[in-house]
């Protein structure tokens, strides 16, 4: 009898809702969950701030911009039925900032405008509230975009970050973890672009970020379902999809049973997108107006002043008048397919949680530089990963990147009157890189503090005066774009030079994956 009450009972086996626990119990010991919220505050006040000014095609008719694009299709969806959405009739002129982009957008300007009909008919009335610029008016928009922010962006940034830092038990010193949620809550150009031009980029990057985190705390399912959710609302959002392919197809490769895993991965998306676009698939031609309105191959291979290869090149090259639309289409699909290539390889190779993150980062940098029709705003869907990447990346190179994204939206943002902002925010990022915790990170990194110390103030010297001359000097009669083309090619050789750094720091990852080193085929 003694001998058996002096049996030790054998240790219960840890299960996933244990390691959440513990996770969990991690974040408020260590006062993670307080930094959230204060941080949360001070960016939530920084995008109020933001949106007391200009956004826009403020008082420029007859199309206006962007704040009036979003709400002309809040005008449509809540006047029309959804058949006529997307197609030409009598009540919806394409021509008038027409929808172009995917169905959940549609749904989203669709509740959007019940708000603002609930509260200001007016402001969403059939043809008669084109070019409402009423300050409640204004106001309602303003919020629609805050409230999205805070209902999907805020709630993704905690999901990555509970799962990023808590998966490594000691969840990092708080410091650089409150850090890190600085630097992706406090992105100046998601700011100024979404709450300053006037924007819903919050809710498809929320909803990447979310796809982002499941893939890190191996839900994949989920991955897959947030991630479709995400090209619904922008197809922009396809930057990632080379990343999310080659990482999700790798990690089913080295299961038991691949073939099962990738036809549950592939139901998940079919449904998805099922259930997004069903109110179009009564039809072929339904179906197919909807698509072609995403995809404006008229528009030109690029539009406006854009850092990227053939809007940079275009100076000594006239790529639009050389060659024809369908032929730059099909050379730039070649140019951005070989740029990700090598990314894609390496993560179905060797699968890995920062390999993934790298190959968001160079996935994305592919589009942005040689895609076809891509924008200045298209800047943020690089700089989601980079900032996702802050611990990784050296401070220098991340704040350099961060300080080029915000000077390749300079022209437009000064087009919008968002010169204050703008500056404000500027100087913010380079005070955040400049906190102890942004400072210890930069340090870390140096492996020669001197030259690296140079080359970064010779970039952010030469970016400074670039801002002078912009704003102080006019140009030549003969070539009223000169300084957007100067300032393009300046941020297209720093993104170029990056893409190439980021890309070998990926395939360096592969160097860790051993024999030895390799994960056991999971369940």
């Amino acid at each position: 009898m003694e001998k058996e009450r002096k049996k030790v009972q054998k240790p219960k086996p840890e299960t996933e809702s244990n390691n959440l626990y513990d996770i969990s119990c991690l974040f408020f010991q260590k006062g993670i969950m307080g930094s959230f919220l204060l941080i949360s505050i001070f960016s939530l006040l920084l995008r109020v701030s933001v949106s007391l000014h200009s956004y826009s095609g403020a008082g420029t008719p007859p199309k206006f911009g962007d704040f009036e694009a979003q709400r002309h299709w809040m005008e449509i969806t809540t006047n029309l039925p959804i058949k006529d959405w997307y197609f030409n009739t009598t009540n919806n002129d394409l021509s008038y900032w027409g929808l172009d982009y995917p169905p959940l957008t549609a749904y989203q300007s669709y509740f959007h405008g019940l708000i603002l009909k609930y509260f200001d008919p007016n402001s969403v009335s059939l043809f008669t509230s084109r070019g409402y610029e009423t300050h409640f008016g204004k106001l309602l928009m303003r919020w629609t975009v805050l409230s999205s922010d805070l209902l999907i962006f805020f709630p993704a940034v905690l999901y990555f970050i509970f799962v990023y830092h808590g998966g490594n038990r000691s969840g990092g010193d708080k410091s650089d973890v409150a850090w890190h949620i600085a630097v992706i809550l406090i992105n100046p150009c998601l700011i100024l672009i979404d709450h300053g031009h006037f924007q819903y980029n919050c809710i498809s990057l929320g909803l990447t970020l979310g796809a982002v985190a499941a893939v890190l705390s191996r839900k994949n399912l989920l991955a897959c379902v947030l991630f479709c959710l995400s090209l619904n609302h922008k197809q922009m959002s396809a930057y990632y999809a080379p990343a999310f392919f080659s990482h999700l197809f790798g990690t089913c490769l080295r299961r038991k049973n691949p073939p099962l895993e990738v036809l549950k991965l592939g139901l998940a998306v079919l449904g998805t997108f099922a259930i997004v676009w069903w109110p179009y698939l009564h039809s072929r031609d339904a179906f197919f107006g909807v698509l072609s309105r995403l995809a404006p191959f008229e528009r030109g291979i690029y539009e406006d002043y854009v850092a990227n290869f053939w809007c940079s090149t275009s100076i000594l090259i006239k790529w639009k008048r050389l060659f024809t639309t369908h032929s730059l289409r099909f050379v730039s699909l070649v140019a951005t397919i070989l740029t990700f290539l090598p990314s894609m390889i390496q993560q179905i190779l060797a699968p890995s949680s920062k390999g993934f993150l790298y190959g968001l980062l160079n996935s994305s940098l592919a589009f942005y530089l040689f895609s076809f029709q891509v924008h200045e705003k298209s800047i943020l869907l690089p700089l989601l990963p980079a900032t996702l990447l802050a611990m990784e990346l050296p401070g220098v190179h991340s704040m350099l990147l961060m300080l080029c994204a915000l000077l390749s939206m300079f022209p437009l943002l000064c087009r919008d009157k968002l010169v204050v902002p703008y500056m404000a925010l500027y100087a913010s990022s380079i005070l955040l890189y400049l906190a102890p915790s942004g400072r210890r990170h930069i340090m870390k990194h140096l492996s020669r503090p001197k030259i690296t110390f140079l080359i970064a103030m010779i970039q952010f010297l030469c970016s400074l005066i670039f801002h002078v001359i912009y704003l102080t000097i006019r140009p030549p009669e003969k070539y009223p774009y000169l300084f957007e083309a100067m300032i393009m090619n300046f941020c297209f050789s720093h993104l170029l030079g990056f893409t190439v750094y980021t890309n070998a720091k990926q395939w360096m990852l592969s160097r860790q994956f051993t024999s030895g080193d390799k994960e056991k085929k999971l369940n």
